[in-house]
């Protein structure tokens, strides 16, 4: 295993990333969120490596291909790209206990709430999970941030409705990624946020 010595700001995709649109599979349904761009280049600049970690059992249920999810990941990188941002990874479970494709039928250590994306992103690019933030949409995006030993957990309004106890489990709650202002400010005003 690589010295985890790299914090990482991880991001589940859709709700967070893209508009919530249920087993999103096609570029035409892709709508960036406002203001993503500004604070993934926030979060670089500031040495931060941006993994997306996603649920994709839309792939299990037979919604979609394997290959539709990479047609649309590579488009999403491609745009990334232009707006000067390089992603250092994605990450992505194709898994579900009731999977109609026999081969992804599975309870995985991967999908979330489980924490496998997270240990996998850790190992593979010497990820220091406590300096590192997890950015979800939904309670299993925080509970696996929180089994992995993610630092700090944040949770976005963009996505499903959240609970009061939900947001009791994370540490911040913003309206949405692209609110760089907000964002910015409770990450450099929180003193128990470890710089890189």
């Amino acid at each position: 295993m690589i010295n985890p010595i790299q914090p990482a700001l991880f991001l589940d995709r859709d709700g967070v990333i893209n508009k919530e649109v249920h087993y999103l599979s096609k570029i035409k349904d892709f709508v960036f969120i406002s203001g993503v761009f500004e604070t993934c280049r926030m979060f670089q600049k500031a040495g931060f490596s941006l993994i997306v970690i996603t649920n994709q059992s839309g792939i299990a249920r037979g919604y979609y291909t394997d290959a539709d999810f990479h047609t649309l990941n590579r488009w999403m990188l491609d745009r990334f790209n232009d707006a000067g941002i390089s992603l250092t990874d994605v990450l992505y479970c194709p898994h579900h206990p009731k999977a109609v494709i026999p081969e992804y039928r599975t309870a995985c250590a991967c999908r979330k709430p489980q924490p496998g994306m997270l240990l996998e992103a850790r190992d593979r690019h010497g990820i220091n999970l406590a300096a590192s933030i997890m950015v979800g949409d939904k309670l299993s995006d925080i509970q696996a941030g929180r089994q992995a030993g993610v630092g700090k957990l944040v949770l976005v309004r963009s996505g499903y409705d959240i609970t009061l106890d939900d947001a009791r489990q994370a540490h911040h709650v913003a309206e949405n990624l692209g609110q760089t202002d907000s964002f910015y400010k409770w990450f450099i005003e929180d003193p128990t946020i470890p710089t890189p």
